[in-house]
């Protein structure tokens, strides 16, 4: 990030808490909203959240770390939000992020990815009828033919994934 991009950002920041007023009980949103302007809680801004609602820098990341939706990371270009709730998961969702994870040389959860993609599972999206589920850059994939490779890599490929990473 530039020092100019900093500054705004940092600006930015302010101007958030301030609309909370500070207050503790804001502090998930004041978070939601920071990382809407930085795509992440970089550490920079959680001192700065920290500092400027007048609290430790332990309970701003406690609270960072605690919930899934904030990332600690700049993100990767590309996600893929992988269902493994109940119902994904007796139809195959096990075995897709498995799929997953061979197909784009990345490890689950992994944030950092292989720089380009990331794979990260889900609890629910909402979408239990059309099981096994998938989200690639924001858009929901559906009824993932996990026992049939042939059609799954052509769901894939159809969903924006690229093709299996040579060598994996």
């Amino acid at each position: 990030m530039t020092p100019r991009a900093a500054a705004i950002a940092e600006k930015r920041i302010t101007q958030v808490i301030r609309r909370h007023g500070s207050q503790p009980d804001a502090l998930i949103e004041v978070l939601h909203q920071v990382q809407e302007i930085s795509g992440y809680l970089p550490r920079p801004a959680l001192r700065q959240v920290a500092f400027q609602m007048q609290m430790p820098l332990s309970r701003v990341y406690g609270v960072a770390s605690f919930y899934h939706l904030f990332r600690l990371e700049a993100p990767t270009a590309h996600r893929c939000a992988v269902c493994l709730g109940t119902a994904c998961f007796v139809k195959g969702g096990a075995q897709l992020a498995s799929h997953l994870e061979h197909r784009l040389g990345v490890r689950l959860d992994d944030p950092a990815g292989n720089g380009l993609w990331a794979v990260e599972h889900v609890s629910c999206l909402g979408a239990c009828g059309q099981a096994p589920v998938l989200v690639v850059d924001g858009v929901l994939a559906t009824r993932l033919t996990v026992g049939d490779p042939a059609a799954l890599a052509a769901q894939l490929d159809g969903a924006g994934l690229p093709p299996a990473v040579e060598g994996a």
